[in-house]
């Protein structure tokens, strides 16, 4: 029910009708354990939440700016080209993360033991993300990005 409550308030907090879709996605996985009484479609939600994301970031390339300009532009609304092309690269990589970490999550969620699901996508996939993301902010500034480069 925590899984619910979370996905609602996430799409009414949201103007964007994309997170409805996930929040609807996610009140089906809790309709489907509570109605077959196993855990399964709970483990699937990692998997919704990188399929949501990587959505959300694909369809950012194709409908410019992408989520990482967007971000960047909160910091430097005056982005060199440069930096426009960079952020779009990042991008890129976050959706490569998205897809390999859903598979991940899927693998888990339908294989491995419960012990293994929970260290996967309650530890190891955050540890994953933080390195990825530091990892762009070390490699930032070499970009233009943010208000000490303007």
């Amino acid at each position: 029910m925590l899984l619910l409550c979370v996905a609602v308030f996430r799409a009414l907090a949201s103007p964007e009708k994309f997170w409805r879709y996930a929040a609807g996605a996610a009140f089906l996985l809790a309709l489907f354990s509570m109605y077959l009484n196993h855990a399964t479609p709970l483990k699937l939600y990692p998997v919704i939440v990188s399929a949501t994301l990587l959505c959300v970031f694909t369809i950012s390339l194709w409908h410019p700016p992408s989520v990482i300009e967007r971000l960047a532009r909160l910091q430097d609304p005056k982005l060199p080209q440069a930096a426009i092309a960079y952020t779009r690269k990042v991008t890129i990589v976050w959706c490569f993360f998205f897809l390999l970490n859903g598979i991940a999550a899927l693998i888990t969620a339908l294989y491995g033991s419960d012990k293994i699901w929970a260290l996967y996508n309650g530890l190891i996939s955050y540890c994953l993300m933080g390195i990825l993301f530091a990892g762009e902010w070390i490699v930032r500034p070499k970009h233009k990005l943010g208000p000490d480069n303007a």
